[in-house]
C-alpha cells in the first residue's frame, strides 16, 4: 500500500523557518520516501505505508519537541504507480 501525507507545522513565521519546521523537513527528507515536496505553507511526502507511517511518527515527536504547537496532517491511500 502507498500513502501520501500532507502536513504543516505551526506557529508560522514568514521571515525565518522556525526550528519545528526545519526538523519536520529534515525528518521527511531523511526518510525512505519516494517523493518529498517541502514548501513554505505545506509539505507532501509519498511512499510505502511502513516508510510513511514511520516518518509521520518521527515528524510528530520531533516537531513537538522542537516547539510546534500544532501539526496538521492528512494521510491518503494512493494508487500504486502514482497520484
Amino acid at each position: 500500500m502507498r500513502l501520501r501525507v500532507e502536513f504543516t507545522t505551526e506557529p508560522f513565521d514568514l521571515d525565518e523557518a522556525p526550528a519545528h519546521a526545519v526538523v519536520a523537513r529534515d525528518v521527511v527528507e531523511a526518510a525512505e520516501l519516494d517523493e518529498v515536496d517541502v514548501g513554505p505553507f505545506g509539505n507532501t511526502a509519498e511512499g510505502g505505508a511502513d516508510a510513511v507511517l514511520t516518518a509521520v511518527d518521527a515528524l510528530l515527536r520531533r516537531s513537538l519537541e522542537a516547539g510546534a504547537t500544532r501539526i496538521t496532517l492528512q494521510v491518503n491511500v494512493v494508487e500504486e504507480g502514482g497520484r
